[in-house]
């Protein structure tokens, strides 16, 4: 059986970093960006990747069909049986069609989601001093944390009920945060 971790946070909470570390510590573990698998799809110029430059240049949440396809095929095709996702879920849309998703493949559990809390001006001076692409400058930075803080309660509740969410500081100092994250994934697979 597949294991499933999940790791959200805002806009440069760190979390797409803190999966890469984890999964370079283990082999047994593959690590996905959701931002990344989008923007490598934007990079090829496809059609789907013009389409889905439409939405990351305005920091708005890409169709759900597009991403759904996107992390079902990345979990299918993963080469290790546990698997983290960062960026996934970001709205109660993509949350419901994973959700879904799950309770029809038998062969893969959602053993955690993991929630990097960092504060708003964390996560801007971060994002606005990296300067990594066209979707890093003010106006897109506070569209993408709109578009992350307003489903994040209902994101939190659902997870919550299913006794599956994990709260970790994202202030904190890189390799104490990976190792905290990177000790809990160990507790559970």
């Amino acid at each position: 059986m597949k294991k499933l971790f999940l790791i959200i946070g805002a806009p440069g909470s760190g979390k797409t970093t803190d999966a890469e570390l984890i999964a370079q510590q283990n082999d047994a573990i593959t690590h996905y960006s959701t931002g990344d698998m989008l923007r490598a799809e934007v990079a090829t110029k496809s059609e789907l990747g013009l389409e889905i430059e439409k939405y990351i240049s305005k920091g708005l949440i890409v169709p759900i069909e597009v991403a759904i396809k996107t992390i079902t095929n990345a979990i299918k095709n993963a080469p290790t049986d546990i698997i983290i996702i960062d960026g996934y879920p970001r709205s109660m849309e993509q949350l419901n069609a994973l959700d879904e998703y799950l309770l029809g493949d038998s062969s893969l559990e959602l053993c955690s989601v993991i929630e990097v809390h960092v504060s708003e001006d964390t996560a801007r001076d971060r994002v606005l001093g990296r300067a990594r692409g066209a979707d890093d400058n003010t106006e897109v930075f506070d569209n993408r944390m709109k578009v992350y803080t307003e489903p994040l309660a209902d994101i939190q509740a659902f997870y919550t009920t299913k006794n599956i969410l994990k709260v970790i500081s994202g202030e904190g100092i890189i390799e104490e945060i990976v190792s905290e994250m990177g000790t809990f994934i160990n507790s559970k697979i």
